[in-house]
């Protein structure tokens, strides 16, 4: 079952990242414009923060689960082989309201889909499925970038992004094999599964607040990480290291949701483990301040990347243990699109400060890890160890 699971996963993530590589490219090459390929990359990404709220409320009151995950997935890739098609021969705003609506599909693509790793295996099982649905993330960062890179010089951009397509509609057909059984007929959605009330849980729950708001914290930091690459990549003369610290570290975010998947710890209580990872991760980051050598940062980054995998898996069993069932899906989406819009934050912030210097900012990144540390401890005040859910609002189902 989780052999099939990680078939979907990977199918659709490596097709989420290859394509913000591919359609700057197509755009380059059809309307020689950068600016127009950012412009699509923002399109792919920032409706999935958007629609994160209202995504996860449909995928956890709809009865038939598989066909809603399926069409969103197939849309996604329909909607980046349309993109393939149109860019440079129909009006920008077509090609741009086109690439929105995938992205509007997207929360699915990635919270919404672990979500369904609670319904699929055992209890028992989850600890290293999550882990591995982990590694799902760091391999598609990896490789997708390089297989659209490879398809593009093979087969056009044009042709590199509809193979990517194609990639999520066939993982959406395999979400159709999945053993998700449809919900009770009549089964009236619980409060708990409006968006509001799910965004007042993840302030609520000591546990869903802590997980969401430290981690949230920390991508603050990482976020401005792909500008403190291009810095570094200039300080040091080394051209390589402007994406080579961030191959760096994902291969080792690779390695440590590997390790944590052959041996999890802190498994009853998630929530530390996230907050001893993010504090593990700012100090590799914070030595990089004070490398000479573009190869010394590398090792830091790759360092700093080792903490971030298991940090990721116990972040997605957390979200699972303590997220009440009918909405479960809302916790993820939710939880993934407030780490996006940090992300972003952290990135822009970077930029408008790049004056400040490699060294300081990198430095400044791993703070926020030091802070997102402290805001979890801080918000885990009045939580007690628990293997269960929140109990639903009283009059309300479980949703499943």
């Amino acid at each position: 079952m989780l052999l099939r699971y990680m078939q979907v996963a990977l199918l659709v993530r490596l097709a989420s990242e290859g394509a913000r590589v591919a359609v700057v490219v197509l755009a380059v090459d059809r309307t020689h414009s950068a600016g127009f390929g950012g412009a699509l990359v923002a399109a792919l990404l920032i409706p999935g923060i958007v629609a994160a709220p209202p995504a996860g409320a449909l995928a956890d009151r709809v009865r038939h689960r598989r066909s809603l995950h399926a069409g969103c997935l197939a849309l996604y890739g329909t909607g980046l082989s349309a993109v393939a098609t149109l860019t440079g021969r129909a009006p920008a705003p077509v090609v741009l309201a086109v690439a929105g609506v995938a992205g509007c599909c997207s929360p699915l693509l990635t919270g919404g889909l672990t979500s369904l790793l609670g319904d699929l295996l055992p209890p028992a099982a989850l600890g290293r499925a999550f882990s591995l649905d982990a590694v799902s993330y760091n391999l598609a960062g990896i490789a997708g970038p390089a297989l659209a890179s490879l398809l593009a010089a093979t087969t056009g951009a044009a042709g590199a992004l509809a193979v990517l397509g194609l990639g999520a509609v066939t993982g959406g057909a395999l979400v159709l094999a999945l053993p998700l059984r449809p919900r009770a007929e009549r089964n009236p959605a619980p409060r708990s599964a409006e968006p509001v009330a799910t965004a007042a849980l993840l302030v609520r729950h000591p546990a869903l607040r802590s997980l969401t708001w430290a981690s949230a914290m920390g991508q603050l930091g990482i976020g401005a990480l792909p500008v403190v690459a291009v810095l570094f990549a200039a300080h040091y003369r080394a051209p390589w290291a402007a994406g080579g610290l961030l191959t760096a570290m994902a291969l080792g975010s690779l390695i440590g949701s590997l390790a944590y998947a052959w041996r999890p710890w802190g498994t009853r209580r998630p929530e530390r483990t996230v907050v001893t990872m993010l504090l593990a991760t700012g100090l590799p980051l914070a030595a990089v301040a004070w490398t000479h050598s573009a190869t010394a940062a590398a090792g830091g980054f790759v360092l700093a990347g080792c903490c971030t995998g298991p940090l990721f898996a116990a972040l997605l069993a957390g979200r699972d243990r303590y997220a009440p069932r009918g909405a479960r899906t809302q916790v993820f989406t939710l939880g993934a699109g407030t780490k996006s819009a940090f992300a972003a934050g952290g990135a822009a912030l970077a930029g408008a400060w790049q004056a400040a210097g490699p060294a300081a900012l990198v430095l400044a990144a791993a703070c926020c890890q030091a802070a997102a540390a402290a805001l979890g401890v801080l918000l885990l005040r009045g939580h007690r160890a628990t293997s269960g859910r929140p109990e639903p609002e009283p009059g309300t189902g479980t949703g499943h």
